[in-house]
């Protein structure tokens, strides 16, 4: 059954007066388990719906509507799978302790990789669950690989299952699912002769594979070493020499690149970000895949657009693998519109330096960066809040308002839209000033 959270106003379900709190249990004689069954089965113009309400009386609707029209009813959020497997590389074994209770959260959820682009191994479907997302056309989904021969991936995974995978994703493509994979490369576990042979396993699916992400292990200074070890340069160098590899033939097959290394595996190996022609229609930026490319292409684009703004001292906070990358495009900022900009690399106190991600950062380590720099303006990084806006050590956006004012903060995902935001934000703040000065 789903819990009905909400119901839009003027629509079916208003009509007939349901009510928040009851739950749906059936539709057309089908069970309800969560809310992609019920979005599924919504779609029927015939419906016999079968609602529960909160004292437990049950009634049966039936309703005539066009085929594919909503009900109006907002299902509560369904709970989360949890991963069973126990990952030699998992991010989350190298939380701080007493961290906040969600990011010890692993999910494994089929839905979450259906509706948010988040990648799950499948090790927690058996059969039924398979046949359930044919039978669902749940597709794209997000598949975690990370090797294909059975007892390398096993190892990687820590459980004694999951070995199958090129036969599960045969069976998905199959059906008539199409997936975007991933590997997360840790030197000495899947890398070598087991990446060439991934990417050789994987592209041999066909075309129901959509692409590949090699993406360089992430730890934290709570499992460095854990048994896994960050990638080398020459690990880095070495990797990649694979992928472009297996893009020439993948580009002689398909016509595209197909496997693509995440931005950070550059940074490792201190090789040049590719051309944006690399990266195909951008399928993976928010899987790490050509996000700085972007950043570099949309900062030159809006360049010549932004306004003039003599005055304003602005604070561009980022992690210290970014830095470098910002720090040209920040002078060219200052350059142009007459700002006094300037790149803040925040040092991760939180996780260690082996994390050097913007999206990472917690606000005390933003806060104590900041202290020596005389600013009107900080310009953060909006990935680096949840959606509740709270950084990674659980503070607030509005605490480090507090901690930095007079200095405001912004948040966004673009250099060039945070600056824009700058400029009105200060001058509101200035208009204000002068009101206030002029009316003494």
């Amino acid at each position: 059954m789903v819990r009905i959270a909400d119901i839009t106003p003027g629509s079916i379900a208003d009509e007939l007066a349901l009510e928040i709190g009851s739950r749906v249990v059936r539709i057309n004689g089908e069970p309800i388990r969560d809310t992609i069954d019920f979005r599924f089965l919504e779609v029927d113009g015939a419906l016999e719906l079968e609602i529960a309400t909160a004292a437990g009386e049950r009634t049966l609707y039936e309703i005539e509507k066009e085929a594919g029209e909503p009900i109006g009813l907002v299902p509560a959020s369904d709970p989360v799978r949890q991963c069973a497997n126990k990952c030699v590389f998992c991010f989350i074994d190298g939380n701080p302790p007493n961290a906040r209770r969600a990011l010890y959260l692993k999910d494994d959820d089929f839905r979450l990789s259906f509706t948010y682009g988040t990648y799950v191994t499948l090790t927690n479907l058996g059969p039924r669950g398979m046949q359930r997302l044919i039978e669902q056309r749940l597709s794209p989904l997000y598949v975690s690989v990370h090797a294909t021969e059975p007892a390398v991936r096993e190892r990687l995974l820590g459980v004694p299952r999951g070995g199958g995978i090129v036969g599960d994703l045969a069976g998905l493509i199959e059906g008539g699912l199409e997936v975007h994979t991933q590997v997360v490369l840790c030197p000495g576990w899947n890398d070598g002769a087991h990446l060439d042979r991934t990417m050789h396993d994987l592209l041999a699916l066909g075309p129901g594979v959509l692409s590949l992400s090699v993406v360089p292990v992430g730890l934290t200074r709570y499992n460095v070493n854990r048994p896994v070890r960050l990638l080398t340069r020459a690990d880095a160098r070495t990797a990649l020499a694979q992928v472009d590899r297996a893009r020439g033939q993948a580009s002689v097959e398909r016509g595209t690149g197909w496997v693509y290394a995440a931005d950070e595996m550059y940074f490792i190996a201190g090789e040049p970000i590719p051309p944006a022609s690399a990266y195909d229609d951008w399928p993976l930026t928010e899987n790490g895949v050509g996000a700085v490319r972007r950043l570099l292409d949309d900062f030159d684009a809006a360049l010549p657009a932004l306004p003039r703004a003599v005055g304003l001292r602005a604070a561009v906070v980022t992690g210290t693998r970014m830095a470098p990358v910002l720090e040209p495009l920040v002078a060219r900022l200052s350059a142009a519109t007459g700002a006094s900009a300037s790149v803040v690399a925040v040092a991760n106190g939180y996780f260690g330096d082996t994390v050097t991600t913007a999206g990472l950062l917690g606000a005390r380590d933003i806060a104590r960066a900041l202290e020596q720099h005389d600013t009107n303006v900080v310009l953060v990084p909006a990935e680096s809040l949840n959606d509740d806006d709270r950084f990674i050590d659980d503070v607030p956006l509005t605490e480090l308002e507090t901690v930095l004012a007079p200095t405001r903060v912004i948040a966004a995902h673009t250099l060039g839209d945070a600056f824009r935001r700058a400029v009105a934000v200060t001058a509101s703040s200035t208009a204000v000033t002068s009101q206030r000065a002029s009316s003494r």
